[in-house]
């Protein structure tokens, strides 16, 4: 004789999936309005407490998942008026250290602007902005870490030009993600592989590494795609395995052999 289970039968798998699904894309959502959002959209009577048994361990609109979820929506809303700043620190080969800075636009991925100094201070960096926003934009964000180099008064300097200063939350440098991201391709691509000698070749470097980022290097997160393409790149993919018949591969070297970029030429 088959023992029956005592309570109510569990809902479908599919269904207990979306569920969880749903918990976390949306960590502001409690089980009532995922259970109207089931009820109304879908047209699936879950109760409450039903979904509530669900829902993963610190969702359900608690205090944990919430303020992340505003700060991605923030910066997928406002990527294409955003910039994100930072410095990373780099060894020459006398051993001095020298200071990265990098300005990119987070829409696009392209690297606006990079230089390079042994002594960063809040007046230099500020000139590094000026040198930024000096032409017409359309920027209404700038966003850095809380660094002290970046102190009150350069900020008020910064917002004098136009645009809203924003700080990342203390110890938290997942929130200028972007920026980690570009610094760490910066560093596995290039300063990795290269023994700067002086500040002045330590600030050749990372501009001649910038025009290939921006103008040669494909993206995974554009699609992939490059933020600034050049001209005469195929308007659609190629089908197939095979090049075409009347063109050729071309090679491009790049930082003395360290990358290379390919296109397509007519033949001769």
């Amino acid at each position: 004789m088959a023992i029956r289970s005592r309570g109510r039968p569990r809902i479908p798998a599919d269904l207990r999936q979306l569920i969880r699904a749903m918990a976390q894309d949306n960590p502001t959502w409690g089980e009532r309005r995922i259970a109207a959002e089931l009820l109304v959209k879908l047209g699936l009577r879950v109760s409450p407490r039903t979904v509530r048994r669900y829902m993963p361990k610190g969702t359900g609109g608690t205090r944990r998942g919430a303020p992340a979820h505003r700060w991605r929506t923030f910066l997928r809303s406002h990527a294409s008026v955003l910039l994100a700043s930072d410095f990373c620190v780099v060894v020459t080969a006398r051993f001095r250290v020298v200071y990265v800075f990098v300005v990119m636009e987070i829409a696009s991925r392209r690297l606006v602007h990079v230089n390079a100094t042994d002594h960063p201070t809040a007046a230099w960096t500020l000139q590094q902005f000026r040198e930024v926003l000096a032409t017409p934009h359309g920027y209404r964000f700038v966003l850095h870490d809380r660094d002290s180099i970046y102190s009150p008064w350069l900020d008020t300097a910064v917002t004098a030009m136009g645009v809203r200063v924003l700080r990342t939350p203390i110890q938290a440098p997942q929130a200028n993600a972007h920026c980690e991201r570009l610094l760490g391709s910066l560093r596995r691509e290039c300063l990795d592989f290269l023994i700067p000698l002086t500040e002045n070749h330590l600030l050749q470097i990372p501009k001649v590494w910038m025009t290939h980022y921006n103008r040669g290097r494909p993206h995974t997160s554009l699609g992939p795609g490059i933020p600034h393409p050049p001209a005469g790149l195929p308007a659609t993919p190629l089908t197939g395995h095979r090049l075409p018949s009347d063109s050729r591969v071309t090679t491009r070297s790049i930082l003395g052999g360290l990358h290379h970029e390919y296109g397509l030429e007519l033949a001769a």
